[in-house]
């Protein structure tokens, strides 16, 4: 099959940088998750995880999708850590 070479994205440096930022997150926040025994926030969260391993992979397109026609949900920092 051609296409992409396995390792390989096309996605800017700077949404790389986001996106590794967020990977290193979240295996803490899964952490906490799952210390409170939130199942669903954990797996949630590891599903985020795979998802961003797979966006820096370029196993993954998502973040192509067009973000002004894509449901969102308002979320704001609690501010509380």
């Amino acid at each position: 099959m051609i296409g992409k070479p396995e390792n390989v994205t096309s996605l800017p440096a700077t949404t790389m940088q986001s996106v590794n930022y967020i990977k290193q997150m979240l295996p803490e926040l899964a952490e906490l998750a799952r210390k409170e025994k939130a199942e669903m926030l954990v797996f949630l969260l590891e599903m985020a995880f795979t998802e961003a391993t797979d966006l820096l992979s370029g196993r993954s397109d998502s973040i192509k999708v067009d973000r002004h026609h894509a449901p969102r949900v308002a979320m704001k920092p609690s501010g509380k850590i």
